[in-house]
């Protein structure tokens, strides 16, 4: 066994050199925080010390701080850890692990007080600092593997559509039992690029969520930039709220166009029953002569009439009522190959020449077909209507499609009679045709209505005497989600007459 001499020099040698040589922070403070020793580290550190308090040289303040570690450690004689800001080189700060432990032998008070810190691994502060990010930012954010399984979720994700590590995420987002359809993860997967689409999903709760979600590749094989993708982040922005605003905006602004049509209502009517009044006069005074021709006139002056409140009403109650769009993935050229169909023979035995130009190769997109069928079908119609009232010997309506800046675009032009400014004004907006008692003045209020629902917008361009052009402008990004989703691409109607003019 060594002396005890020999044992109490090596403890002193150990402790000067450690003292010095230690890669850590080490200062002895006394009761009025002023620095007694410091070692070689926190010298390089922060500078000349001697003479000064701890809070002077660490804090750059001239007062002790609100709350201080070595005020209650040497108040209550017990060691202590927490994490510190301290100010280095003057201006700029850093986080410390401070621990502080008072200097005393056993059942001495304590003169002084020993002041240990370690700078925070950077890795540490990023890594805490992403965590806290991670789970507080306003948004679903989930990591998924090659299995389409959640590896982590958020709290906001977890909070809206429940507990989501392990399970895949479309059983998540969408309580599927199958992936969904151009999912954005899957494709990144394939190719490796970012990718961002809207879906609806359905929360905890069962309520409908519309949702614009980013995927983009986390980390890859090997760590190759071009390697393929291990793991694929999902950021997905709730717009639940925008789209039941938009919603509601559709149908207030159809509603109100309902209401500014039934001052216009009386007055069609009014024409109508003039109408009827005339045929019943006919039909009266052909029974009174006994003129059985002018009572088969009569009545079908009546019948015409009758059939024209009719159609004036059911249109009336199906616009204000509405219908629910059946979304499906469709040709974007179908619905215009259709109507050029149906109307070529009625064009052509009008002595209107009815063209179709329409861009080939135009990808699948969600729409209700049959709207944007009915949406054409008026356009044509009033076209058509143009260039039999125009005096032009060749009259013409050209049908087009085409995309472009991720817009589809459907274009009916005719050269026929054109509008002037007032016209113009007023048909998307009042219960307005030009077409007298032979109108009913809703096909292009509902047109818009249809094109409203599929997130577009629909605008004309005209002038007396030279035509008119209307263009449908859909943009990609804006079309309702598929309402079907195991639904073929819809081709189109095979069948039926030209209908849904605009009366």
């Amino acid at each position: 066994m060594r002396p005890v001499a020999e044992q109490d020099e090596v403890r002193r040698l150990l402790s000067d050199r450690l003292f010095d040589l230690a890669p850590i922070l080490v200062v002895a403070l006394d009761a009025k925080f002023r620095i007694v020793e410091a070692n070689a580290a926190f010298a390089k550190l922060f500078g000349p010390w001697q003479g000064m308090r701890c809070y002077e040289v660490m804090k750059g303040r001239h007062q002790p701080c609100d709350r201080c570690e070595v005020s209650e450690a040497f108040t209550d004689g017990k060691a202590r850890v927490c994490g510190e800001l301290l100010t280095v080189a003057r201006d700029t700060t850093s986080q410390f692990i401070v621990r502080v432990a008072p200097l005393a032998q056993p059942g001495g008070e304590a003169p002084y007080l020993m002041w240990i810190a370690s700078k925070v691994n950077e890795a540490s502060v990023l890594q805490r600092e992403n965590d806290i990010l991670f789970e507080r930012v306003p948004c679903y954010v989930t990591v998924l593997d090659r299995d389409l399984e959640v590896i982590r979720a958020n709290g906001r994700m977890r909070d809206t559509f429940g507990r989501a590590p392990g399970k895949k995420c479309y059983e998540v987002y969408k309580r599927r039992d199958r992936p969904c359809r151009k999912c954005p993860a899957v494709l990144v997967f394939e190719d490796g690029r970012e990718h961002t689409a809207e879906q609806v999903g359905v929360t905890a709760s069962g309520e409908a969520a519309h949702y614009i979600v980013t995927a983009s590749p986390l980390s890859r094989e090997g760590g190759s930039p071009d390697g393929p993708v291990n793991f694929v982040i999902e950021i997905a922005t709730d717009v639940t709220h925008l789209r039941t605003l938009e919603r509601d905006k559709i149908e207030a602004e159809r509603m109100a166009a309902v209401g500014q049509t039934v001052a216009g209502l009386a007055h069609g009517i009014k024409n109508i029953l003039m109408g009827v009044e005339g045929g019943i006069y006919v039909m009266e005074s052909g029974m009174r002569k006994g003129q059985m021709d002018r009572v088969d006139r009569g009545v079908q002056m009546l019948k015409r009439n009758v059939e024209k409140i009719s159609s004036l009403v059911k249109n009336l109650l199906s616009f204000s009522k509405g219908r629910e769009p059946h979304v499906t993935l469709v040709d974007p050229n179908a619905p215009a190959r259709e109507v050029l169909e149906l109307y070529s023979g009625m064009a052509r035995q009008a002595g209107v020449a009815l063209e179709g130009v329409l861009q080939e190769g135009l990808t699948p997109a969600a729409m209700d077909a049959e709207g944007i069928h009915a949406c054409l079908t008026n356009l044509v119609s009033n076209a058509v209507d143009a260039c039999l009232v125009s005096e032009r010997k060749d009259r013409r309506v050209v049908v087009a499609t085409s995309e472009a800046e991720g817009a589809l675009v459907y274009e009916v032009a005719d050269n026929g009679c054109g509008m002037d400014y007032e016209v113009k004004k007023k048909i998307f907006t009042t219960f307005f045709t030009t077409k007298g008692a032979g109108g009913t003045g809703l096909g292009l209020l509902t047109s818009r209505k249809i094109v409203q629902e599929h997130g577009g917008k629909i605008l004309v361009e005209s002038d007396p005497d030279k035509g008119t052009r209307f263009r449908i402008v859909l943009p990609r990004d804006r079309l309702p989600a598929v309402t079907n989703d195991g639904a073929a691409p819809n081709e189109g109607r095979k069948e039926g007459a030209p209908g849904g003019k605009t009366q």
